[in-house]
């Protein structure tokens, strides 16, 4: 990828190479941390799993219905996040045609023992469990080894020091009977990791959550980890709006029985005040790390709200946040002296570079010229494609994207690479060149929650007229009746033939369009919509907003093609300044 990427990175780097250049060692610089910002991964990266290798650290997120499916990303300090592939990247393995945009992949858990990497992961409403395997995390991945005798979601590994595994889930109340809605159980199956299969009897772990009694909703997000002869397990309850939250429960047998922490949960935000300024909300399903130094930390997901005094709305999705963790009395606490979840915590460990590809938090700016080979691993599909619609060498420079009759509205693979939204306040802007030729054909960029939730502004025709049109998704009977025009601009001779440029501006609970043909000369097309439309709390669903290059001939084949020259984001949150 050409181009560039500038991010505001942590505080305290130019003292850290100051000091460095003096000699001084590591220790004598510990008081001197700089520190790193929350989240550490924005945008929708939910349910994240963390596991360490030597000085390396490895992260896996919830995909849903995008492709390719669970993303890896590869720290070295655990703030500078690099993506170096996805486990399920095969369309052959991996086929989401039919899936809702928040069905698919559910909480992958990553674990490493031996020599090999596992990830274990629901595939929602097709496959059910699977476990996949890797010696490189970057890939390739085995194929999935599917669980079918595993009933329930994450499904997380636990190797015992003694080398033996298990494989612990979510699953129904004991004979499927509930006591009341949300009533779930926990679950473990003994693991052979040669055969990646499960064996011996299924036993219930933990029933309902914390105290039963209390009616605790949705125990899921299972991990177990061994400290000092004991064996814990951290879950998440209470579901994944603002009542989320992280419980643990302590055994001295891996079997059980598992005792509740009678100060849980160690990890919430539900009992603060929702109008709190910078709110950071929907705090659980966490992972624990310990550092080679032996300091714990925990990676868990979060939400933040950008009008809080209006209640839970946000776009950017569920992310991924990270707070130490201390013990106490034998138990640990997240984020221990404090009730609010920080923007900013001291490094973990030191950190060893500020340079990444692509910035996985804070404010920065990104550029893509589409002048590789390959399309950046940072774009990603909805749903599988089983054809090839885009190329990268049709016209030097530019992601040259088909026309095809499928839409973001429907439930197969449409013509449409997306990025995350990863900022409250963000522009998206791409260069577009294209030609349509009826009212039908239409490409541009789009602002995606869901098939019923979006934005779109686009080019196209009305009759024989070239115009830039806004639409909003709006329900009806087949492709071409899901979208209601918002607004229209005609172009003249000379601009309907050149590069037209768009851009769409996230600012918290809005967003502007604008268009232009002219560098520098933007025409703004409508400005303060309403962002909240696209909010998890309208639109529902596990997912964030996707900026998409998107284009679609609305259910009628053509041979046409629209080529974009390059795309660019820039993110800015006031909670950074």
């Amino acid at each position: 990828m050409k181009g560039k990427t500038l991010g505001k990175r942590a505080s305290g780097f130019v003292m850290l190479f100051i000091l460095a250049a003096l000699g001084l060692q590591q220790p004598l610089l510990s008081q001197a941390r700089p520190t790193y910002t929350n989240p550490i991964i924005s945008g929708f990266y939910p349910d994240p799993s963390i596991c360490r290798v030597g000085n390396d650290y490895y992260l896996v997120n919830s995909t849903f219905a995008y492709f390719p499916g669970i993303n890896v990303f590869h720290s070295s300090d655990l703030v500078h996040w690099e993506l170096i592939g996805y486990v399920l990247n095969n369309p052959e393995q991996f086929n989401l045609d039919g899936q809702g945009v928040s069905r698919g992949i559910f909480a992958p858990a990553i674990r490493y023992h031996d020599g090999t990497f596992y990830v274990t992961c629901t595939l929602v409403d097709i496959g059910g469990n699977f476990v996949a395997t890797a010696k490189n995390p970057a890939g390739p991945w085995s194929a999935p080894a599917w669980l079918p005798q595993v009933n329930g979601i994450d499904p997380s590994l636990f190797f015992d020091d003694n080398g033996k595994a298990y494989l612990i889930f979510n699953s129904n109340p004991p004979d499927d009977k509930s006591l009341y809605s949300g009533h779930r159980t926990i679950r473990m199956r003994d693991f052979d990791a040669e055969s990646l299969k499960v064996t011996g009897e299924e036993r219930i772990l933990i029933n309902g959550g914390t105290d039963i009694a209390k009616k605790p909703v949705w125990i899921e997000g299972p991990h177990i980890f061994k400290k000092d002869g004991a064996y814990y397990m951290i879950c998440a309850e209470g579901g994944t709006a603002d009542q989320h939250s992280e419980v643990v429960f302590k055994s001295s047998g891996v079997y059980g029985p598992y005792v509740s922490y009678k100060n849980n949960p160690i990890l919430t935000q539900r009992q603060l005040d929702p109008k709190r300024e910078y709110a950071i909300t929907s705090t659980g399903h966490a992972d624990f790390v310990e550092t080679p130094s032996g300091e714990w930390w925990a990676v868990f997901l979060g939400c933040r709200p950008y009008k809080p005094y209006e209640g839970e709305y946000y776009n950017t999705g569920r992310e991924t946040f990270m707070a130490p963790v201390q013990w106490n009395d034998g138990w640990p606490i997240i984020n221990p002296g404090r009730a609010e979840v920080q923007y900013r915590y001291p490094y973990p460990i030191w950190p060893t570079s500020d340079s990444v590809d692509m910035p996985t938090s804070g404010n920065f700016l990104s550029r893509d010229e589409f002048d590789s080979i390959e399309l950046n691993p940072n774009w990603v599909f909805l749903r599988t494609p089983h054809e090839k619609w885009f190329e990268l060498a049709r016209k030097k420079g530019c992601l040259s994207m088909r026309l095809r009759p499928e839409t973001c509205a429907g439930s197969k693979n449409p013509s449409f690479v997306g990025r995350r939204q990863k900022n409250l306040i963000g522009t998206a802007t791409t260069a577009l060149l294209f030609n349509p030729k009826g009212e039908n054909e239409k490409a541009g960029l789009v602002i995606f929650q869901n098939e019923k939730h979006f934005y779109y502004l686009c080019k196209s025709v009305e009759g024989s007229i070239p115009v830039i049109q806004l639409y909003r998704s709006a329900s009806g009977g087949g492709p071409s009746a899901t979208m209601e025009l918002l607004a229209s601009s005609t172009l003249g001779k000379e601009e309907s033939e050149s590069e037209v440029s768009l851009r769409i501006e996230a600012k918290e609970d809005t967003y502007s369009f604008s268009y232009t043909c002219t560098p520098g000369h933007w025409i703004l097309l409508k400005e303060s919509v309403d962002a909240k439309f696209l909010s998890t709390r309208i639109a529902g669903g596990f997912v964030g907003c996707m900026f998409g290059l998107y284009a679609t001939s609305l259910d009628k084949p053509t041979a046409s093609f629209a080529e974009y020259d390059w795309f660019e984001y820039s993110g800015q949150d006031a909670v950074y300044q």
